[in-house]
């Protein structure tokens, strides 16, 4: 894959380089004027926004986005609504991936979450219009993350978007890499009777059931007197997400199954290493989802006169994410006296093997193998509602703001079953794995769920969560004019009461069954992108209607005391900042320089219990953990026109970033049957870093420029969530005794419940820093209608302590070559970014490595007139794996693919 790459990349460059030497021959666009107050720069950005969408075109769009990035005092970024539109894209994250030390990852497909300048997304904020938007997650498992999650944003109701990569103290504190500004269009903006909208199809050549629609609609009017507006839209959404591969939960040393005679054998011979790494399990794993968006806004304007104004907007969100998912086990670690060879590997890995079962008469127990499927049903509910007045008077400026936000997921639910086939089966690392009958394993009577003695399997149970999560706040600024070189002073101050919540049920006593009474899907086909063998490959699979109906019709109702004890809490966070900025401009030079104050305190509040969990909960056991810390976060931001096409930006700043907030609470989930899970840890300290910045930017044609900057961060009390080992009490004693049993066997547990688990709990583990630099160039090809955009990212993140940082890819790149003439235009795009660290699959699991991954993309469009167009779009073309291994390649932990994407539409503006 890289091979490709790398021709790829290479015939790109070069079917363009040979119109780059035309760039010296342009003459340089003279620098727009420079707005110097914030009501000059608010007014200059609105017209931008105008400007961006009522021009059409690609240069256009590039134009405004430099505009915007010239004019700015600190280190910023842009992209406009018609920038958007250009690119193949299902959600804003994925618009930005041209935007210099932007990267996004993948792990289902779709771009969700946003690295800046080789930071977790986790500590890079959004707002809407100024507003943070309440999140609550939408997986089964999943925890609350402060990373904005794009895909809840459909980029039709965007006007513009801004990357701060240096902050201002005006700007809301809590951003390591950068603060993320989204703007929906104002009324007062747009023509009267404005009428937009687009209906199209999305396709995915893996997915199963066709093509999905989407459509999206616009109205926007205003009086003749330009004083009221109003603009509504609603979009809707879906598109089919298939995910296939191979997982690896954990690896054990071959000594675990020195029972085995042939293992002892190998050991003593010398042909095993005692501590090689044997894998616990090879999964051949399958998630299916047909994710629906339905998204509307609704928005007033108004303008009692002429420097008065008023803003009321309002964002409704309902998400589907309901799931299907289907992970095949031939748990090897469950059944260590049934290995009749291992295949020593390279590096001290252990790289296939063989595992009898019933079907050996010789064999000394089953071969367990399970199939837990998993029918899960999320539905998240998302409003926002936001007020924003300012009057500008003589020199001076007060405004005012408030929002509230709420988002909520009332029923996170699963229905899981595991049915188990005893059989012998044959594994491999990269493959997956073949039984030794495979027409015995395609047979649904020979999957049992406790309907057989002595066959195994479990009946499953249903589990049910539910998270909430609210944002308040009011925001006061003042600003006041002056005639000299500091030309303005703001001042202001934030109030923020964000709330979080999760409640966590998980109810037991499921009726045994085997998986032929239950009733089947058919056989799989599947892992054909990763090479996995038949058996993984095409293998049985439940009805997922009739198992979830048979979860729901015979469960006991038996609720898991350590569930809710574990993983319900709630967390109230309350910030108070203030602020002042100083704006100056005289001769070349423009900036500003300021401080902020924020004093947060955090309310956590979850159980703390000894022993065995017991429902009611014990009296004082929930309990309440506060922390409260104040920080002064000054910022300087300088700009220097060296020439008149060239400037060089000076930035340096102290920020903080807060930890996730399930990461502040005392909460605990846990996998019972592979023993890992993850926690929190209440005495959390904030990040906090010295940021330092140093740009050059030549813009040396119309539509085009060069610009270098390097970027330094010294991050003290890093979070970092690493795995340890714990001792907690194992609900299958009582959900699943079968599964216990073997635990207990294995000396994974002892006989009063309790298992070792490996955890992963945040820590603040010291120092870190990232140091690096970007690289853009975007240039026009004078009338030709051909351009291009490209960038290039260093950024080395590493612990003072030693080892990586989450998220940090240490190359990175994006190229972006177009095409516009007449009523067509076409657009590729190519983004790249080396492999990085991130969270392991499953909760517990260590951190892994993702490998490198990249992206082409393509859109191809058609202007019948001034009223229609039509495009078409594809993205994963090259249908990219997403790997991860742990520390080496040799230890691989995921492998999937999840299909091209392609996208139909046809777009009307009245």
């Amino acid at each position: 894959m890289s091979h490709r790459r790398n021709l790829l990349t290479a015939s790109i460059i070069a079917g363009l380089c040979c119109v780059t030497s035309i760039a010296a021959a342009q003459d340089a666009t003279p620098p727009p004027a420079k707005p110097q107050t914030a009501q000059q720069k608010a007014e200059a950005a609105k017209a931008q926004q105008l400007e961006g969408i009522t021009v059409t075109g690609i240069r256009a769009s590039l134009e405004k986005s430099l505009d915007t990035k010239r004019n700015a005092d600190a280190i910023v970024e842009a992209v406009t609504a018609e920038d958007i539109g250009k690119f193949p894209n299902t959600n804003v994250a994925e618009a930005m991936t041209q935007i210099p030390g932007v990267t996004i990852d993948r792990q289902f497909g779709q771009g969700d979450r946003v690295s800046i300048d080789g930071t977790d997304p986790s500590l890079n904020l959004t707002f809407l219009n100024g507003q943070a938007i309440s999140q609550t997650p939408w997986q089964y498992g999943a925890q609350p993350n402060r990373g904005f999650d794009f895909t809840m944003l459909a980029p039709e109701i965007i006007g513009r978007l801004e990357v701060y990569k240096s902050p201002e103290a005006r700007l809301t504190e809590g951003s390591l890499g950068g603060t993320i500004l989204l703007h929906t269009l104002e009324p007062l903006d747009l023509p009267a009777n404005t009428v937009r909208g687009s209906f199209g199809l999305n396709y995915n050549d893996q997915g199963s059931g066709g093509s999905r629609p989407t459509a999206s609609a616009l109205y926007s009017w205003k009086n003749t007197s330009n004083t009221f507006g109003v603009i509504a839209s609603a979009q809707h959404y879906e598109e089919k997400i298939d995910r296939q591969g191979l997982e690896i939960f954990s690896y054990s040393p071959v000594s675990k199954w020195a029972s085995s005679p042939a293992v002892a054998a190998g050991i003593a011979n010398g042909s095993l290493n005692p501590n090689a790494k044997v894998p616990d399990e090879v999964n051949s794993a399958w998630f299916q989802q047909n994710r629906k968006r339905d998204t509307a806004t609704l928005g007033f304007q108004l303008r009692p006169t002429d420097n008065w104004d008023i803003n009321l907007n309002s964002l409704f969100i309902r998400e589907n994410f309901d799931n299907w998912n289907q992970s095949m086990y031939p748990f090897t670690g469950n059944a260590p006296g049934n290995v009749t060879s291992f295949t020593q590997g390279p590096n001290g890995v252990v790289t296939g093997g063989h595992v009898c079962g019933n079907d050996n008469p010789g064999c000394p127990a089953i071969g367990p193998t399970l199939m837990d499927s998993n029918v899960r049903k999320s539905v998240v509910r998302t409003a926002a509602f936001d007020l924003k007045s300012t009057y500008h008077g003589d020199g001076w400026s007060l405004g005012g703001a408030a929002g509230y936000s709420k988002a909520r997921n009332d029923n996170i639910s699963q229905a899981v079953i595991e049915p188990q086939y005893a059989g012998g089966y044959t594994w491999d690392i990269n493959h997956g794995f073949n039984f030794d009958s495979p027409a015995a394993a395609k047979n649904p009577a020979n999957w049992h769920m406790g309907d057989a003695d002595g066959l195994g399997g479990w009946p499953g149970n249903y589990g049910s969560y539910s998270a909430d999560s609210r944002d308040t706040y009011a925001q006061l600024d003042f600003s006041k004019d002056f005639d000299n070189f500091f030309n303005e002073l703001q001042v202001g101050y934030r109030w923020n009461r964000h709330e979080e919540g999760m409640n966590a049920h998980v109810y037991g006593g499921n009726g045994p069954i085997s998986l032929a009474d239950l009733g089947t899907d058919g056989l799989t086909n599947v892992l054909g992108s990763v090479g996995g063998w038949d058996g993984s490959s095409q293998h049985v699979s439940a009805d997922p209607n009739a198992q979830y109906a048979w979860v729901r019709g015979t469960n006991g109702g038996n609720e898991d005391p350590g569930t809710f004890l574990n993983g319900t809490y709630k967390l109230i966070e309350k910030t108070n900042a203030a602020y002042a900025q100083l704006n100056f401009a005289g001769g070349d030079f423009h900036g500003n320089l300021g401080m902020r104050y924020v004093d947060t305190k955090t309310d956590g509040f979850g159980y703390n219990y000894s022993g065995a969990p017991v429902l009611p909960a014990p009296v004082g056991s929930y309990q309440q953990a506060s922390q409260t810390s104040k920080n002064w976060l000054p910022s300087l931001n300088v700009a220097y026109d060296v020439a008149e096409d060239v400037i060089l930006r000076f930035a340096a700043a102290k920020v903080i970033a807060r930890a996730p907030y399930n990461m502040q609470v005392n909460n605990l989930f846990l996998n019972d049957t592979v023993l890992t899970g993850s926690g929190g840890t209440p005495d959390l300290k904030p990040f906090k870093s010295k940021n330092f910045s140093l740009s050059g930017e030549w813009y040396f044609a119309p539509q085009s420029y060069f610009a270098i900057t390097g970027f330094y961060k010294k991050i003290d009390d890093y979070v970092f969530q690493d795995v340890v080992q714990e001792q907690h009490f194992n609900s299958a004693t009582s959900t699943d005794p079968v599964q216990f049993a073997k635990e207990l066997a294995a000396g994974l547990c002892t006989a009063d419940g309790f298992c070792t688990y490996d955890i992963s709990r945040p820590a603040n583990v010291g120092s870190g820093k990232v140091r690096g630099g970007n690289a853009s160039f975007q240039q026009a090809f004078w009338d030709t209608g051909f351009g291009v955009t490209a960038n290039y990212t260093y950024a080395k993140g590493t612990l003072d302590s030693g080892g990586q940082l989450p998220y940090n890819s240490k190359n990175a790149y994006s190229i972006s070559p177009y095409y516009e003439f007449g009523p067509f235009s076409a657009r590729i795009n190519y983004n790249w970014r080396s492999a990085y660290l991130a969270g392991g699959y499953v909760a517990g699991a260590p951190p892994a490595t993702t490998e490198a991954y990249a992206d082409l993309g393509a859109t191809l469009g058609w202007k019948l007139n001034k009223q229609v167009s039509f495009t078409l779009s594809g993205m994963n073309l090259a249908n990219e794996q997403y790997k991860q291994y742990i520390g080496t390649k040799d230890l691989p932990v995921a492998k999937y693919t999840t299909g091209r994407r392609y996208m139909a539409s046809v777009h009307f503006d009245l």
